[in-house]
Formats: C-alpha cells, structure tokens, sequence
C-alpha cells in the first residue's frame, strides 16, 4: 500500500493509504452516510466532480457486479473511506470494490487522519 494524501483548500491535510488506481484527482469532498450502496454512488452521474467520502467505517464487504451499477462507469473523482474490506462476502461478487476502482482508473483513499 503506498500512503495517499488528501489536501484541502484551507490547507488541512489528511494522510492515509491509498486505493483503488494510483494518481491524483481534484474535486469538492462530499460524504454520504449510506451504510450500502457504494457501488450504485460511486457510478451515479449526480457525484461527477465530487470526492466522495462515506462515513459508515467498513466499505466493500459484498463486492462489485455489472447488475448494480446506475451508468457505464465511476464518476465520483475518488472515494474515501475508513477501512476497506480485503474480502467479498456476496455470492453475486465478480472482483472486489479495490479492484473495480483500479480498473477504472478511480483513486481512493483509506484510513485518512490529520496530517501536519
């Protein structure tokens, strides 16, 4: 896992561990408190230009399906969350949510704290 960053406008910088594809996006950080559903937020079209941050402190435990997305891809610019699951625990799962992010070329961030 390499480290991440998230800086915002005001200077305030949170550090964690990335996931999902390496690089860097721009966006408003927004948060949802679903404690489900990342996969239908994650490619709702109403998120484009958002950093989606979810505030339930478990994201991915079921997995990703081509049944369940809302468009043709991601378009949160990148999706923050606490910890994310290293296992999917959903008979309907084809990947888990990190590598769905990595193939779409979508970043995240885990386990983000104040930083300096």
């Amino acid at each position: 896992m390499k480290p991440a960053v998230l800086a915002l406008a005001d200077g305030t910088v949170f550090e964690g561990w990335g996931y999902g594809a390496e690089g860097e996006t721009v966006g408003e950080v927004v948060f949802n408190t679903s404690m489900s559903g990342y996969q239908e937020i994650l490619t709702d079209p109403s998120y484009k230009g958002q950093i989606v941050t979810m505030t339930y402190p478990l994201i991915g435990n079921y997995g990703v399906n081509p049944e369940d997305v809302e468009s043709r891809r991601p378009f949160a610019e990148g999706f923050i969350i606490k910890e994310g699951s290293v296992r999917t625990s959903n008979w309907r799962a084809k990947q888990s949510l990190e590598e769905y992010l990595r193939e779409r070329a979508s970043s995240g961030s885990r386990g983000s704290t104040p930083g300096r």
